[in-house]
């Protein structure tokens, strides 16, 4: 007897029926029955093309929050994440902290090897003349 387990066991989906799992059956019976009740409902007044045409941008956000997924995130929290990095998210500034004061001690440890390499190569000259 085999039985298969999931190797990664965190993507685990108990299906429910149908290989969905439980709230993508809830949601999937959502968008249907709303879908069906908007196109009935404009069907004589507007048509079956422009009703179903009226329904699709109300139905899909039901799907998606059923069946949509991004790092363990639902479609309405990544979403809501996409419109606050558009609207609310500032630009970020560099403000450098210390940069002149850093820059003096970088030229300030230049100028010292400068100096004791000039004493070294001074020190080889005069033992040579010795």
């Amino acid at each position: 007897m085999i039985i298969e387990i999931n190797k990664d066991i965190e993507k685990y989906q108990e299906s429910v029926a149908m290989g969905l799992s439980a709230k993508q059956l809830v949601y999937s019976i959502l968008a249907l029955s709303s879908g069906c009740l908007i196109v009935f409902l404009l069907y004589e007044k507007i048509g079956l093309t422009f009703s179903c045409y009226v329904a699709v941008p109300i139905v899909a956000p039901i799907a998606l929050c059923g069946f949509y997924s991004y790092n363990g995130m639902g479609f309405w929290e990544v979403f809501t994440r996409y419109v606050r990095s558009i609207f609310r998210d500032k630009a970020l500034a560099f403000r450098s902290g210390g940069y002149r004061e850093m820059r003096a001690e970088i030229r300030a440890k230049e100028d010292a090897q400068k100096r004791a390499a000039a004493r070294k190569a001074k020190g080889k000259k005069s033992e040579k003349k010795v």
